[in-house]
């Protein structure tokens, strides 16, 4: 929360009119705000960005690590050292993070399914945790015995929690996917999509941003390009989704 209200305060700054965050737990609320219009941008994963892309304008991508990519982690409790794929917890209880979450549902239920397998008979039980930091901690808790994560919420939640990320084992590493995009919704005139781009892309560029995304530990924003989430189009094409 104390980020955000410094995020807040900086984009008023530069855009020179209030701004107001608006914060939902599960990603079918913030599509919703979207499609409805009722929220000018928001922050959406790389999943939902496929399927709004009628919807919504793609305005700016985060640099994680040098590239604006990241990547489905499949982590178990670190006393498990024989899983190596989601193919290994056959009949086990699994968690994922949120049904229109790409690193935290789409992809555990494409690589099972390339596999042969029926995802919605594949596991013993499955629970919905409504966040990737919740996956960690009922993985780590041993609530499942193997969940699917955001790699970027995983890797940051290491640098400042590694009590609770060594619970767990990373026992697979997906391809890389575009980074979840920050959109705007297509009501929002040329002026202000590209001031609002002007000004996440120019982060990096003055003290205070750069302060801003260290504590998001995020190199800054560019453009980017559509083509980032054909990885995400393709797999959904398998489960028969445009």
């Amino acid at each position: 929360h104390a980020l955000l209200a410094q995020w807040r305060v900086y984009l008023e700054k530069r855009l020179d009119r209030p701004v107001e965050f608006v914060q939902r737990d599960r990603y079918r609320d913030t599509m919703d705000l979207l499609q409805q219009q009722k929220v000018d941008f928001a922050w959406i994963c790389d999943y939902p960005y496929v399927m709004l892309k009628k919807d919504v304008r793609l305005m700016t991508v985060a640099v994680n690590e040098g590239k604006p990519t990241y990547r489905s982690y499949l982590i178990v409790p670190a006393r498990d050292t024989q899983t190596h794929s989601v193919v290994d917890l056959k009949g086990a209880v699994f968690a994922y993070a949120d049904p229109h979450s790409n690193t935290g549902y789409l992809v555990p239920r494409f690589e099972i399914k390339r596999s042969g397998a029926d995802p919605t008979t594949f596991f013993k039980r499955t629970f919905f945790t409504w966040s990737h930091r919740k996956v960690i901690d009922a993985v780590a808790a041993g609530l499942a015995q193997g969940g699917a994560v955001d790699s970027y919420v995983w890797d940051v939640l290491n640098k400042v929690r590694p009590d609770i990320t060594a619970k767990t084992r990373i026992a697979w590493r997906s391809e890389d996917f575009g980074f979840p995009p920050i959109v705007a919704q297509r009501g929002i005139s040329n002026a202000d999509f590209a001031r609002m781009q002007s000004v996440l892309t120019g982060m990096k560029d003055d003290a205070q941003g750069r302060a801003l995304l260290g504590q998001l530990k995020l190199d800054g924003f560019i453009e980017g390009s559509p083509q980032l989430y054909d990885g995400v189009a393709d797999m959904m094409r398998l489960f028969g989704e445009p």
